[in-house]
């Protein structure tokens, strides 16, 4: 699985980021986590607000930082259900 977190490395791009690696700690999964910083790679992904959260290419969340549980609710694909 590869966990892509698109944005500029603002703070914000950085909390979804370390909210992603503990989502992925915490549920044992195989991943590669990925920050994509380039603004033609993330307009190419129809990506217009950071930071955003795409798993395996396809974008699940854009313009706001997810919580830990709300990333886990997208890798484990809807088994966990955030609060």
């Amino acid at each position: 699985m590869k966990v892509q977190i698109l944005g500029s490395g603002c703070p914000k791009c950085k909390l979804l980021e370390q909210h992603a690696r503990e989502a992925v700690a915490e549920l044992g999964i195989d991943a590669e986590i990925v920050k994509v910083s380039d603004t033609d790679d993330i307009m190419e992904m129809g990506v217009m607000m950071t930071p955003a959260l795409a798993i395996d290419g396809v974008v699940k969340s854009v313009g706001k930082v997810l919580t830990k549980d709300q990333v886990k609710s997208y890798l484990d694909g809807g088994k966990f259900h955030a609060l």
